[in-house]
Protein backbone atom coordinates (compact mmCIF):
# COMPACT_ATOMS: atom_id res chain seq x y z
CA UNK A 1 0.00 0.00 0.00
CA UNK A 2 1.52 3.56 -0.97
CA UNK A 3 2.03 6.48 1.08
CA UNK A 4 -1.51 8.51 -0.87
CA UNK A 5 -3.48 5.24 0.94
CA UNK A 6 -2.59 5.73 3.71
CA UNK A 7 -3.17 9.10 3.70
CA UNK A 8 -6.55 8.22 2.32
CA UNK A 9 -7.20 5.82 5.28
CA UNK A 10 -6.08 7.88 7.86
CA UNK A 11 -8.12 10.57 7.19
CA UNK A 12 -11.46 7.93 7.76
CA UNK A 13 -9.49 6.34 10.68
CA UNK A 14 -8.89 9.76 12.41
CA UNK A 15 -12.53 10.05 13.44
CA UNK A 16 -12.68 6.09 13.55
CA UNK A 17 -10.12 5.75 16.18
CA UNK A 18 -11.42 9.16 17.86
CA UNK A 19 -14.90 7.23 18.47
CA UNK A 20 -13.44 3.94 19.93
CA UNK A 21 -10.93 5.71 22.16
CA UNK A 22 -13.81 8.16 23.47
CA UNK A 23 -16.14 5.36 24.01
CA UNK A 24 -13.56 3.92 26.89
CA UNK A 25 -12.89 6.85 28.48
CA UNK A 26 -14.21 7.49 32.04
CA UNK A 27 -16.54 9.86 31.97
CA UNK A 28 -15.04 11.66 34.52
CA UNK A 29 -11.70 12.00 32.03
CA UNK A 30 -13.19 15.73 30.57
CA UNK A 31 -10.07 17.46 29.61
CA UNK A 32 -8.56 14.17 28.14
CA UNK A 33 -11.35 13.25 26.07
CA UNK A 34 -11.44 17.22 25.00
CA UNK A 35 -7.27 17.04 23.67
CA UNK A 36 -8.03 14.00 22.21
CA UNK A 37 -11.10 15.28 20.27
CA UNK A 38 -9.41 18.25 19.40
CA UNK A 39 -6.00 16.85 18.36
CA UNK A 40 -8.08 14.14 16.18
CA UNK A 41 -9.84 17.54 14.49
CA UNK A 42 -6.72 19.23 13.97
CA UNK A 43 -5.18 15.81 12.68
CA UNK A 44 -8.37 15.44 9.73
CA UNK A 45 -7.94 18.87 8.83
CA UNK A 46 -3.83 18.34 7.96
CA UNK A 47 -4.42 15.17 5.68
CA UNK A 48 -7.44 16.43 4.47
CA UNK A 49 -5.56 19.90 3.28
CA UNK A 50 -2.75 17.41 2.14
CA UNK A 51 -5.29 15.49 -0.34
CA UNK A 52 -7.13 18.75 -1.31
CA UNK A 53 -3.46 19.89 -2.56
CA UNK A 54 -2.81 16.21 -3.91
CA UNK A 55 -6.21 16.30 -6.36
CA UNK A 56 -5.22 19.83 -7.41
CA UNK A 57 -1.97 18.60 -8.57
CA UNK A 58 -4.08 15.62 -10.28
CA UNK A 59 -2.32 12.81 -7.84
CA UNK A 60 -4.69 9.40 -7.38
CA UNK A 61 -5.43 8.52 -4.19
CA UNK A 62 -7.46 5.12 -4.11
CA UNK A 63 -7.86 2.06 -1.84
CA UNK A 64 -9.75 -0.93 -2.77
CA UNK A 65 -10.51 -4.72 -1.93
CA UNK A 66 -13.04 -6.77 -2.37
CA UNK A 67 -15.87 -7.70 -0.15
CA UNK A 68 -17.72 -10.79 -2.23
CA UNK A 69 -16.81 -11.37 -5.61
CA UNK A 70 -18.24 -8.68 -7.88
CA UNK A 71 -18.35 -6.12 -4.66
CA UNK A 72 -15.73 -4.09 -3.86
CA UNK A 73 -15.31 -1.51 -1.45
CA UNK A 74 -13.37 1.39 -2.62
CA UNK A 75 -12.46 4.90 -1.20
CA UNK A 76 -11.19 7.42 -3.48
CA UNK A 77 -10.37 11.19 -3.76
CA UNK A 78 -11.77 13.19 -6.22
CA UNK A 79 -12.42 17.07 -6.51
CA UNK A 80 -16.17 16.37 -6.14
CA UNK A 81 -15.92 14.05 -2.51
CA UNK A 82 -12.94 16.36 -1.65
CA UNK A 83 -15.35 19.64 -1.89
CA UNK A 84 -17.61 17.45 0.72
CA UNK A 85 -14.69 16.38 2.76
CA UNK A 86 -12.91 19.44 3.09
CA UNK A 87 -15.94 21.27 4.67
CA UNK A 88 -16.64 18.45 6.94
CA UNK A 89 -13.16 18.64 8.31
CA UNK A 90 -13.08 21.69 8.89
CA UNK A 91 -16.54 22.44 10.45
CA UNK A 92 -16.02 18.92 12.30
CA UNK A 93 -13.18 21.18 14.08
CA UNK A 94 -15.14 24.38 14.76
CA UNK A 95 -18.48 22.42 16.02
CA UNK A 96 -15.95 20.04 18.59
CA UNK A 97 -14.78 23.16 20.07
CA UNK A 98 -18.31 24.35 20.18
CA UNK A 99 -19.77 21.32 21.66
CA UNK A 100 -16.92 21.35 24.53
CA UNK A 101 -17.68 24.51 25.88
CA UNK A 102 -21.74 23.84 25.40
CA UNK A 103 -21.42 20.68 27.26
CA UNK A 104 -19.47 21.71 29.83
CA UNK A 105 -20.73 20.00 32.83
CA UNK A 106 -23.61 17.96 31.14
CA UNK A 107 -23.91 14.07 31.51
CA UNK A 108 -22.92 11.77 29.38
CA UNK A 109 -20.29 13.46 27.41
CA UNK A 110 -18.50 10.41 26.43
CA UNK A 111 -21.26 9.14 24.86
CA UNK A 112 -21.92 12.07 22.78
CA UNK A 113 -18.47 12.80 21.67
CA UNK A 114 -18.49 9.25 20.48
CA UNK A 115 -21.24 8.97 18.29
CA UNK A 116 -20.13 12.90 17.40
CA UNK A 117 -17.14 11.36 16.02
CA UNK A 118 -18.86 8.52 14.05
CA UNK A 119 -20.57 10.91 12.92
CA UNK A 120 -18.00 12.28 11.06
CA UNK A 121 -16.63 9.03 10.05
CA UNK A 122 -19.30 8.26 8.01
CA UNK A 123 -19.96 11.62 6.59
CA UNK A 124 -15.68 11.50 5.33
CA UNK A 125 -16.93 8.03 4.17
CA UNK A 126 -19.80 9.11 1.80
CA UNK A 127 -17.30 11.99 0.43
CA UNK A 128 -14.50 9.25 -0.13
CA UNK A 129 -16.94 6.81 -1.20
CA UNK A 130 -15.71 5.38 -4.60
CA UNK A 131 -18.68 3.29 -5.81
CA UNK A 132 -22.35 2.99 -4.59
CA UNK A 133 -21.83 -0.45 -2.65
CA UNK A 134 -19.15 1.73 -0.50
CA UNK A 135 -21.75 5.12 -0.23
CA UNK A 136 -24.78 3.01 1.08
CA UNK A 137 -22.14 1.37 3.93
CA UNK A 138 -21.48 4.44 4.98
CA UNK A 139 -24.77 6.28 4.60
CA UNK A 140 -26.32 4.22 6.72
CA UNK A 141 -24.02 4.55 8.92
CA UNK A 142 -24.72 7.82 9.37
CA UNK A 143 -28.68 7.22 10.51
CA UNK A 144 -27.13 4.76 12.94
CA UNK A 145 -24.41 7.57 14.48
CA UNK A 146 -26.85 10.08 14.43
CA UNK A 147 -29.84 8.86 15.75
CA UNK A 148 -28.13 8.54 19.58
CA UNK A 149 -27.33 12.37 19.40
CA UNK A 150 -30.56 13.49 18.29
CA UNK A 151 -32.15 11.72 21.54
CA UNK A 152 -29.21 12.73 23.74
CA UNK A 153 -31.02 14.75 26.00
CA UNK A 154 -33.81 11.62 26.74
CA UNK A 155 -36.71 13.55 27.34
CA UNK A 156 -40.20 12.47 25.93
CA UNK A 157 -39.44 15.14 22.88
CA UNK A 158 -36.21 13.94 22.32
CA UNK A 159 -37.34 10.43 22.13
CA UNK A 160 -40.26 11.07 19.63
CA UNK A 161 -37.88 13.06 17.79
CA UNK A 162 -35.52 10.03 17.38
CA UNK A 163 -37.82 7.16 16.36
CA UNK A 164 -39.62 9.99 13.61
CA UNK A 165 -35.83 10.27 12.85
CA UNK A 166 -35.18 6.96 12.59
CA UNK A 167 -38.30 6.06 10.90
CA UNK A 168 -37.54 8.23 7.39
CA UNK A 169 -34.23 7.85 7.06
CA UNK A 170 -34.38 3.94 7.74
CA UNK A 171 -36.83 4.09 5.19
CA UNK A 172 -34.79 6.11 2.70
CA UNK A 173 -32.06 3.80 3.04
CA UNK A 174 -34.32 0.74 2.26
CA UNK A 175 -35.30 2.46 -1.16
CA UNK A 176 -31.80 3.16 -1.46
CA UNK A 177 -30.14 -0.23 -0.91
CA UNK A 178 -32.91 -1.08 -3.74
CA UNK A 179 -31.40 1.05 -6.41
CA UNK A 180 -27.90 0.47 -5.65
CA UNK A 181 -29.20 -4.04 -5.81
CA UNK A 182 -31.53 -2.92 -8.99
CA UNK A 183 -28.24 -1.19 -10.51
CA UNK A 184 -25.69 -4.48 -9.36
CA UNK A 185 -27.93 -6.57 -11.29
CA UNK A 186 -27.75 -4.59 -14.63
CA UNK A 187 -24.14 -3.48 -14.92
CA UNK A 188 -22.50 -5.17 -11.93
CA UNK A 189 -20.48 -3.03 -9.02
CA UNK A 190 -21.33 0.22 -9.63
CA UNK A 191 -18.53 3.09 -9.64
CA UNK A 192 -18.46 6.43 -9.80
CA UNK A 193 -16.98 8.21 -13.17
CA UNK A 194 -17.82 11.45 -14.65
CA UNK A 195 -20.15 10.88 -16.94
CA UNK A 196 -21.58 8.13 -15.78
CA UNK A 197 -21.60 4.14 -16.22
CA UNK A 198 -25.28 3.68 -17.96
CA UNK A 199 -25.61 5.58 -21.57
CA UNK A 200 -24.06 2.31 -22.99
CA UNK A 201 -27.49 0.02 -21.81
CA UNK A 202 -29.67 -0.96 -24.22
CA UNK A 203 -32.77 1.24 -24.98
CA UNK A 204 -35.19 -1.05 -23.91
CA UNK A 205 -33.58 -0.85 -20.61
CA UNK A 206 -35.15 3.05 -20.18
CA UNK A 207 -38.04 3.27 -18.27
CA UNK A 208 -36.31 0.90 -16.00
CA UNK A 209 -32.99 3.18 -15.27
CA UNK A 210 -36.07 5.63 -14.62
CA UNK A 211 -37.87 4.01 -12.15
CA UNK A 212 -34.30 3.33 -10.59
CA UNK A 213 -33.43 6.79 -10.60
CA UNK A 214 -36.86 8.23 -8.91
CA UNK A 215 -36.27 5.27 -6.18
CA UNK A 216 -33.12 6.83 -5.51
CA UNK A 217 -33.40 9.79 -5.68
CA UNK A 218 -36.75 9.13 -3.06
CA UNK A 219 -34.22 7.18 -1.02
CA UNK A 220 -31.67 10.69 -0.78
CA UNK A 221 -34.74 12.91 -1.01
CA UNK A 222 -35.19 12.11 2.75
CA UNK A 223 -31.75 12.98 4.07
CA UNK A 224 -31.80 15.81 1.43
CA UNK A 225 -35.01 17.01 3.33
CA UNK A 226 -36.99 17.30 0.02
CA UNK A 227 -40.29 17.89 0.44
CA UNK A 228 -42.92 16.13 1.87
CA UNK A 229 -39.84 14.18 2.90
CA UNK A 230 -38.60 16.92 5.27
CA UNK A 231 -40.82 16.14 8.62
CA UNK A 232 -38.39 14.61 10.40
CA UNK A 233 -35.87 17.65 10.24
CA UNK A 234 -37.72 20.65 11.72
CA UNK A 235 -39.01 17.57 15.02
CA UNK A 236 -34.74 17.39 15.48
CA UNK A 237 -34.24 20.44 16.87
CA UNK A 238 -34.38 19.13 20.12
CA UNK A 239 -30.86 17.70 19.79
CA UNK A 240 -27.99 20.10 21.48
CA UNK A 241 -26.69 23.09 19.19
CA UNK A 242 -23.82 21.75 18.53
CA UNK A 243 -26.24 18.20 16.98
CA UNK A 244 -27.85 20.39 14.98
CA UNK A 245 -25.21 22.23 13.45
CA UNK A 246 -24.14 19.11 12.38
CA UNK A 247 -27.30 17.70 11.05
CA UNK A 248 -27.80 21.54 9.23
CA UNK A 249 -24.26 22.24 7.91
CA UNK A 250 -22.10 19.26 7.78
CA UNK A 251 -23.92 16.06 7.86
CA UNK A 252 -27.23 14.54 7.18
CA UNK A 253 -28.53 16.79 4.75
CA UNK A 254 -25.62 17.35 2.82
CA UNK A 255 -25.22 13.50 2.43
CA UNK A 256 -28.35 13.73 0.91
CA UNK A 257 -27.84 16.46 -1.28
CA UNK A 258 -23.89 15.02 -1.60
CA UNK A 259 -25.63 11.55 -2.74
CA UNK A 260 -28.07 13.17 -5.52
CA UNK A 261 -25.12 15.14 -7.09
CA UNK A 262 -23.02 11.51 -7.27
CA UNK A 263 -26.43 9.45 -8.59
CA UNK A 264 -26.43 12.22 -11.67
CA UNK A 265 -23.48 13.06 -12.34
CA UNK A 266 -21.56 9.82 -11.54
CA UNK A 267 -23.72 6.89 -12.28
CA UNK A 268 -26.04 7.89 -14.88
CA UNK A 269 -23.84 11.22 -15.76
CA UNK A 270 -25.78 14.71 -16.78
CA UNK A 271 -26.24 14.17 -20.22
CA UNK A 272 -27.93 10.74 -19.82
CA UNK A 273 -30.16 12.22 -17.02
CA UNK A 274 -31.29 15.06 -19.18
CA UNK A 275 -32.16 12.30 -22.32
CA UNK A 276 -34.15 10.42 -19.63
CA UNK A 277 -36.53 13.76 -19.39
CA UNK A 278 -35.53 13.17 -15.04
CA UNK A 279 -33.80 16.54 -14.44
CA UNK A 280 -37.33 19.07 -14.73
CA UNK A 281 -38.67 16.85 -12.43
CA UNK A 282 -35.86 17.05 -10.20
CA UNK A 283 -35.77 21.02 -10.44
CA UNK A 284 -39.51 20.98 -9.84
CA UNK A 285 -39.27 19.08 -6.76
CA UNK A 286 -36.46 21.29 -5.50
CA UNK A 287 -37.96 24.72 -6.31
CA UNK A 288 -41.45 23.16 -4.68
CA UNK A 289 -39.52 22.50 -1.32
CA UNK A 290 -37.64 25.85 -2.01
CA UNK A 291 -40.76 27.78 -1.59
CA UNK A 292 -42.70 25.52 0.86
CA UNK A 293 -40.16 25.59 3.35
CA UNK A 294 -39.90 29.60 3.13
CA UNK A 295 -43.09 29.84 3.73
CA UNK A 296 -43.15 27.54 7.09
CA UNK A 297 -40.27 29.21 7.92
CA UNK A 298 -42.30 32.76 8.15
CA UNK A 299 -44.88 30.74 10.53
CA UNK A 300 -42.32 29.60 13.30
CA UNK A 301 -42.07 31.63 16.57
CA UNK A 302 -39.30 28.94 18.25
CA UNK A 303 -35.36 30.39 16.42
CA UNK A 304 -34.40 27.04 16.10
CA UNK A 305 -37.18 25.43 14.55
CA UNK A 306 -37.24 28.86 11.73
CA UNK A 307 -33.61 27.80 11.09
CA UNK A 308 -34.56 24.64 10.22
CA UNK A 309 -37.30 25.22 7.60
CA UNK A 310 -34.76 27.88 6.22
CA UNK A 311 -31.73 24.30 5.79
CA UNK A 312 -35.15 22.28 3.80
CA UNK A 313 -34.77 25.66 1.82
CA UNK A 314 -31.47 26.37 1.26
CA UNK A 315 -30.34 22.72 0.74
CA UNK A 316 -33.06 22.53 -2.47
CA UNK A 317 -30.63 25.55 -4.36
CA UNK A 318 -27.96 22.58 -4.11
CA UNK A 319 -30.46 19.91 -6.08
CA UNK A 320 -31.94 22.83 -7.85
CA UNK A 321 -28.40 23.64 -9.60
CA UNK A 322 -27.80 19.99 -10.09
CA UNK A 323 -30.86 19.61 -12.05
CA UNK A 324 -29.66 22.76 -14.24
CA UNK A 325 -28.19 20.91 -17.59
CA UNK A 326 -25.42 23.32 -18.26
CA UNK A 327 -21.67 23.83 -16.48
CA UNK A 328 -22.75 27.43 -14.93
CA UNK A 329 -25.82 25.74 -13.16
CA UNK A 330 -24.00 23.17 -11.53
CA UNK A 331 -21.28 25.52 -10.62
CA UNK A 332 -24.11 27.43 -8.48
CA UNK A 333 -25.52 24.29 -7.10
CA UNK A 334 -21.90 22.60 -5.92
CA UNK A 335 -20.43 25.77 -4.64
CA UNK A 336 -23.83 26.32 -2.44
CA UNK A 337 -22.75 22.58 -0.94
CA UNK A 338 -20.12 24.65 1.01
CA UNK A 339 -21.70 27.97 1.08
CA UNK A 340 -24.73 26.69 3.09
CA UNK A 341 -23.32 24.89 5.48
CA UNK A 342 -20.77 27.80 6.40
CA UNK A 343 -23.61 30.53 6.96
CA UNK A 344 -26.15 27.59 8.55
CA UNK A 345 -23.62 26.49 11.21
CA UNK A 346 -22.66 29.60 11.70
CA UNK A 347 -26.73 30.87 12.29
CA UNK A 348 -26.69 27.73 14.69
CA UNK A 349 -23.93 28.20 16.72
CA UNK A 350 -25.49 32.22 17.22
CA UNK A 351 -28.65 30.38 18.50
CA UNK A 352 -27.05 27.52 20.79
CA UNK A 353 -25.16 30.84 22.19
CA UNK A 354 -28.52 33.05 22.87
CA UNK A 355 -30.25 30.09 24.39
CA UNK A 356 -27.40 28.81 26.71
CA UNK A 357 -26.26 32.99 27.42
CA UNK A 358 -29.84 34.65 27.78
CA UNK A 359 -32.09 31.51 27.83
CA UNK A 360 -33.50 32.66 24.74
CA UNK A 361 -35.73 30.12 22.65
CA UNK A 362 -38.52 31.99 20.68
CA UNK A 363 -37.79 34.84 18.42
CA UNK A 364 -39.99 37.44 20.44
CA UNK A 365 -37.23 37.37 22.88
CA UNK A 366 -34.49 38.41 21.35
CA UNK A 367 -35.91 41.80 21.53
CA UNK A 368 -32.04 44.15 22.73
CA UNK A 369 -30.35 40.72 22.43
CA UNK A 370 -27.90 42.75 19.70
CA UNK A 371 -26.29 45.09 22.58
CA UNK A 372 -26.35 42.58 25.03
CA UNK A 373 -24.04 40.35 22.74
CA UNK A 374 -22.55 42.45 20.03
CA UNK A 375 -20.10 39.84 18.28
CA UNK A 376 -22.83 36.58 18.27
CA UNK A 377 -25.23 38.87 17.09
CA UNK A 378 -23.04 40.33 14.30
CA UNK A 379 -22.55 36.95 12.90
CA UNK A 380 -25.75 36.14 13.00
CA UNK A 381 -26.89 39.45 10.97
CA UNK A 382 -23.77 37.72 8.37
CA UNK A 383 -24.87 34.40 8.05
CA UNK A 384 -29.19 36.04 7.41
CA UNK A 385 -27.08 38.21 4.89
CA UNK A 386 -25.75 35.78 3.59
CA UNK A 387 -29.20 33.10 3.32
CA UNK A 388 -31.04 36.32 2.06
CA UNK A 389 -28.16 36.57 -0.89
CA UNK A 390 -27.25 39.97 -0.22
CA UNK A 391 -23.91 40.89 -1.96
CA UNK A 392 -21.29 40.03 -1.10
CA UNK A 393 -21.99 37.82 0.73
CA UNK A 394 -21.81 33.98 -0.41
CA UNK A 395 -25.58 33.38 -0.32
CA UNK A 396 -25.06 35.78 -3.62
CA UNK A 397 -22.73 34.38 -5.17
CA UNK A 398 -24.71 30.95 -5.05
CA UNK A 399 -27.81 32.55 -6.15
CA UNK A 400 -25.66 34.59 -9.22
CA UNK A 401 -24.57 31.59 -10.92
CA UNK A 402 -27.73 29.40 -10.29
CA UNK A 403 -29.67 32.62 -12.12
CA UNK A 404 -27.48 32.51 -14.71
CA UNK A 405 -27.30 28.90 -14.98
CA UNK A 406 -31.39 28.77 -15.46
CA UNK A 407 -31.11 31.16 -18.47
CA UNK A 408 -28.26 28.80 -20.07
CA UNK A 409 -30.27 25.76 -19.49
CA UNK A 410 -33.15 27.63 -21.17
CA UNK A 411 -35.33 27.20 -17.48
CA UNK A 412 -36.25 30.93 -16.67
CA UNK A 413 -39.14 29.79 -14.93
CA UNK A 414 -35.71 29.29 -12.14
CA UNK A 415 -35.42 32.55 -12.11
CA UNK A 416 -39.07 33.67 -10.30
CA UNK A 417 -38.14 30.81 -8.31
CA UNK A 418 -35.43 32.31 -6.94
CA UNK A 419 -36.56 35.99 -6.67
CA UNK A 420 -39.58 34.81 -4.47
CA UNK A 421 -37.26 32.44 -2.25
CA UNK A 422 -35.07 35.35 -1.63
CA UNK A 423 -37.74 38.07 -0.41
CA UNK A 424 -39.04 35.08 1.52
CA UNK A 425 -35.82 34.55 2.78
CA UNK A 426 -35.58 38.33 4.05
CA UNK A 427 -39.08 38.24 4.89
CA UNK A 428 -38.38 35.57 8.19
CA UNK A 429 -35.13 36.87 8.68
CA UNK A 430 -34.93 40.87 8.70
CA UNK A 431 -37.38 40.44 11.55
CA UNK A 432 -34.93 38.93 13.33
CA UNK A 433 -32.37 41.18 12.85
CA UNK A 434 -34.75 43.98 13.52
CA UNK A 435 -35.36 42.52 17.18
CA UNK A 436 -31.65 42.31 17.89
CA UNK A 437 -30.76 45.87 17.37
CA UNK A 438 -33.73 47.79 17.38
CA UNK A 439 -36.39 45.79 19.40
CA UNK A 440 -37.16 46.89 22.92
CA UNK A 441 -34.18 46.55 26.13
CA UNK A 442 -36.67 46.06 28.72
CA UNK A 443 -35.02 43.03 29.92
CA UNK A 444 -33.14 41.94 33.14
CA UNK A 445 -29.65 40.51 31.13
CA UNK A 446 -29.38 44.07 29.00
CA UNK A 447 -27.87 45.52 31.71
CA UNK A 448 -25.05 42.47 32.40
CA UNK A 449 -22.88 43.60 30.34
CA UNK A 450 -22.31 46.85 31.94
CA UNK A 451 -21.34 44.64 35.24
CA UNK A 452 -18.05 43.30 33.69
CA UNK A 453 -20.16 40.20 32.66
CA UNK A 454 -18.44 38.63 28.99
CA UNK A 455 -20.67 37.97 25.97
CA UNK A 456 -20.80 34.55 26.48
CA UNK A 457 -17.72 31.28 26.79
CA UNK A 458 -14.54 31.28 24.50
CA UNK A 459 -15.46 28.11 23.74
CA UNK A 460 -18.72 29.40 22.17
CA UNK A 461 -18.08 32.80 21.03
CA UNK A 462 -14.46 31.49 18.88
CA UNK A 463 -16.20 29.16 16.87
CA UNK A 464 -19.09 31.26 16.05
CA UNK A 465 -17.00 34.13 14.78
CA UNK A 466 -14.33 32.11 12.78
CA UNK A 467 -17.55 30.54 10.38
CA UNK A 468 -19.22 33.93 10.14
CA UNK A 469 -15.51 35.18 8.97
CA UNK A 470 -15.43 32.44 6.63
CA UNK A 471 -18.84 32.79 4.98
CA UNK A 472 -17.96 36.34 4.38
CA UNK A 473 -14.61 35.94 3.02
CA UNK A 474 -16.50 32.83 0.65
CA UNK A 475 -18.40 35.73 -0.67
CA UNK A 476 -15.88 38.79 -0.57
CA UNK A 477 -13.01 36.66 -2.02
CA UNK A 478 -14.55 33.82 -4.45
CA UNK A 479 -12.11 35.30 -7.17
CA UNK A 480 -8.69 33.93 -5.44
CA UNK A 481 -7.72 30.65 -5.66
CA UNK A 482 -8.88 27.56 -3.51
CA UNK A 483 -11.76 29.64 -2.09
CA UNK A 484 -15.49 27.66 -2.71
CA UNK A 485 -15.84 29.36 -6.16
CA UNK A 486 -12.87 28.13 -7.50
CA UNK A 487 -12.93 24.57 -6.52
CA UNK A 488 -16.25 24.41 -7.57
CA UNK A 489 -15.49 25.44 -10.70
CA UNK A 490 -12.47 22.86 -10.99
CA UNK A 491 -15.16 20.00 -10.61
CA UNK A 492 -16.99 21.26 -13.09
CA UNK A 493 -14.00 21.80 -15.84
CA UNK A 494 -11.99 18.78 -15.05
CA UNK A 495 -15.15 16.20 -14.28
CA UNK A 496 -18.05 17.52 -16.15
CA UNK A 497 -17.36 19.14 -19.03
Amino acid sequence: MDANALILLGTLATSLVSAGVIFLLAESRHTVRSIFNLAAALLKVILVGWMIWGVYNALEYEVRFTIIEGVDFILRADALGMMFVGLSSVLWLFTTVYAIGYLEGAPNRSRFFGFFSLCVASTVGIALAGNLFTFLLFYELLTLSTYPLVVHRGTRESLRAGRIYLFYTLGGGALLLLGVVALHVLVGDTEFRPGGVLDHLDPTLYPLLVGIFAIMIIGLGVKAALVPLHVWLPLAMVAPAPVSALLHAVAVVKAGAFGIARVVYDVYGIEFTFSLGLLTPLAIAASITILYASLRALMQADLKKRLAFSTVSQVSYIILGISLFGPVGTLGGLVHLLHQGLMKITLFFCAGNYAETLGIHKIHELDGAGWRMPATSVAFTLGAFGMIGVPPMAGFISKWYLGIGALEAGMNWVLAVLIISSLLNAAYFLPILYRLWFGTRERPWCEERARGRYETSMWLLLPTLATAAFALSAGLLAGMPFSPLYWAELIVTREYL
